[in-house]
């Protein structure tokens, strides 16, 4: 009799979640994650960028390049981290003790930063009462555009008149726009500065490159400030500023990938529908499935060595990313083949 996991609270976790599948096929596939399948292209990391401190020189070049990236007026208003969960775990600290308004269900990690921080976090699932409860005096509400994990999004222009709403009473709100590389028009960062305004960027998920631990948050200069004094000096790597700079110039790459990531996904939802698997939500980069048979269906694949994601607290959700080469899709396909419902 198989023995099931504990469930990780996030993607990834391979070796641990397949320990209990030991029959199970190598080389396992991970489509746990919201990560590109496609990395990019940086080339060989120089010895010397592992061999020496970031330069303040470095640092600015990574921070004006974010700048162009994202649309924001000054790198003044841009703070770098070793990943956005970092700078995640920071944000309570930097705006201070509140209360906590999640629009949920969404990324788990906003909720935990918080509560570790000792705030009292509140999930609303309903965007008119989200906004509602955010837009009273001294609270911070935090939603993600596009939302993990069920693909949701909302007009820049409504989170704009929210922010609004919230700069009158003294309240923050946070938009996670982890995975808006590659949903045009829907960032919030061209309205920066704004006094209730802060922007998490991820950019290991949209350039497939998550071990190089860079993120950034886009606020305001305050606010930037006091972030930047909390991470302290040499927050992020030589390595990860040469291959920052480079990715984010590269907006070309960027847009070739946008293409071939939608077709690699309507590819999935076409398998989908011929298995009568019915998607609740997407992106370019995962989807979510639901079925009363999820957590069947995720044991199914884990033991023919294809890790999803799946989530203790909504059993009937389960979400996949995208395969990287053919092999990997047509194991996908063989396995969904076999699954009966």
């Amino acid at each position: 009799m198989t023995i099931l996991p504990e469930i990780p609270e996030h993607g990834g976790q391979v070796e641990l979640v397949m320990r209990a599948f030991p029959e199970a096929p190598a080389p396992f596939i991970d489509l746990s994650t919201g990560i590109s399948p496609y990395p990019y292209p940086f080339g060989e990391v120089r010895q010397t960028d592992l061999t020496r401190l970031p330069e303040q020189g470095g640092e600015e070049r990574l921070l004006d390049t974010a700048m162009r990236a994202y649309g924001v007026q000054s790198s003044n208003l841009i703070v770098a981290g070793p990943g956005t969960q970092l700078l995640i775990s920071l944000i309570p600290y930097v705006l201070g003790n509140r209360q906590v308004i999640l629009l949920g269900p969404t990324y788990s990690g906003h909720a935990t930063a918080w509560r570790n921080a000792g705030s009292d976090v509140h999930i609303v699932s309903d965007m008119e009462k989200f906004s509602d409860e955010v837009a009273q005096p001294g609270r911070v509400g935090i939603l993600c555009n596009p939302n993990n994990p069920d693909g949701r999004h909302h007009d820049p222009l409504d989170l704009l008149a929210l922010a609004e709403r919230c700069a009158h009473v003294g309240s923050s709100l946070i938009i996670d726009e982890a995975y808006a590389d590659f949903k045009n028009n829907i960032s919030v960062a061209q309205y920066l500065p704004h006094p209730a305004l802060n922007v998490l960027r991820s950019f290991g998920k949209s350039y497939g490159l998550p071990g190089v631990r860079l993120g950034f948050l886009l606020t305001t200069e305050t606010l930037a400030e006091r972030m930047r004094g909390m991470l302290g000096a040499w927050a992020v790597g030589t390595a990860a500023i040469t291959i920052g700079c480079k990715a984010l110039n590269d907006r070309e790459w960027l847009d070739k990938q946008k293409i071939k990531l939608d077709c690699d996904m309507q590819r999935f939802l076409d398998l989908c529908r011929r298995r009568d698997l019915s998607v609740a939500g997407h992106t370019s980069l995962f989807a979510l499935a639901r079925s009363q048979s999820a957590p069947e269906l995720w044991s199914h694949l884990c033991k023919l060595g294809i890790l999803t994601r799946s989530f203790v607290d909504r059993p009937e959700d389960i979400r996949f990313g995208l395969p990287r080469s053919e092999s990997a899709w047509q194991r996908l396909e063989q396995a969904l083949n076999t699954w009966r419902s």
